[in-house]
């Protein structure tokens, strides 16, 4: 089996448009608040969460990577940016956003929630197959 050629600089375009979408979906000008209270994260004051940042911002970013690459070898080549963004928000709503949903309605987590973390990665996998849409997600 061969894996198709990648287009690195798409894939890496994609990623940093995610990793900014986080930042301003989890931002206090967005979902902040509820956020962190919903994980209980913080006393919801404005407290930031516990943790090494660079770590988790970092470890974010590795992933957002490698999510993007697997989906620039899942599109074909000619797909163009209007079907990109579609296929993205297919895959991010009907795939990773069900997926959180069922592990939400097990561990019995809020309904807002899961309507926080599926939107943003609904919009995630919009703008993965945007970029890689615009960009070409096949390098050649």
């Amino acid at each position: 089996m061969q894996f198709p050629d990648v287009n690195y600089l798409a894939v890496l375009a994609a990623a940093v448009s995610a990793f900014v979408l986080g930042g301003l979906w989890y931002s206090p000008a967005l979902f902040a608040k509820p956020w962190m209270a919903y994980t209980g994260h913080a006393d919801c004051d404005g407290d930031k969460p516990k943790g090494n940042m660079g770590v988790i911002f970092g470890g974010a970013f590795l992933l957002s990577v490698i999510a993007a690459y697997v989906f620039a070898l899942v599109l074909p080549s000619d797909i163009g940016p209007q079907y990109g963004a579609i296929a993205g928000a297919g895959a991010g709503l009907f795939f990773v956003a069900t997926s959180y949903g069922i592990n939400y309605l097990f561990e019995q987590r809020p309904l807002g929630l899961w309507l926080i973390n599926g939107g943003y990665h609904t919009l995630q996998f919009t703008l993965y197959g945007l970029v890689l849409g615009l960009m070409g997600p096949q390098a050649g």
